[in-house]
């Protein structure tokens, strides 16, 4: 698996996150990981991480970390704007946004920004 893939399995496992932050995962949030997965290029490899973390009722924690290490692996990109609006998505689907969904993917962002600034600044000696 390329970098690229490993990048949109992250995706799928962000998803699960996101819509676990709550305590679990609604069929609103399964709906609406149905309409972005169908218009996406990519929309078989998150769909199926989503679903095997969700199997096998992996710990979210666990799963964010390993999300978290992907992205670092991979490095800025702008296609980090289309895994923070699938997870508004997600967390908008049932009932609005919750505090817990909220929280996650504020802390999303700011591990990602956090760890490139982090980078520049070792980068530049």
């Amino acid at each position: 698996m390329d970098k690229k893939e490993r990048l949109y399995d992250a995706m799928g496992e962000l998803l699960y996150v996101i819509a676990l932050a709550d305590g679990v995962i609604q069929a609103e949030e399964l709906e609406e990981l149905d309409k972005i997965v169908n218009l996406h290029p990519n929309g078989e490899a998150i769909k199926w991480s989503f679903q095997y973390e969700n199997n096998h009722e992996s710990d979210p924690e666990e799963v964010y970390q390993k999300v978290i290490s992907a992205c670092h692996s991979y490095g800025p990109s702008p296609v980090y704007e289309e895994f923070i609006q699938a997870m508004k998505q997600i967390a908008t689907a049932a009932e609005g946004i919750q505090k817990s969904e909220s929280k996650k993917m504020q802390a999303f962002s700011k591990d990602l920004t956090d760890r490139f600034r982090a980078d520049i600044e070792k980068s530049r000696g």
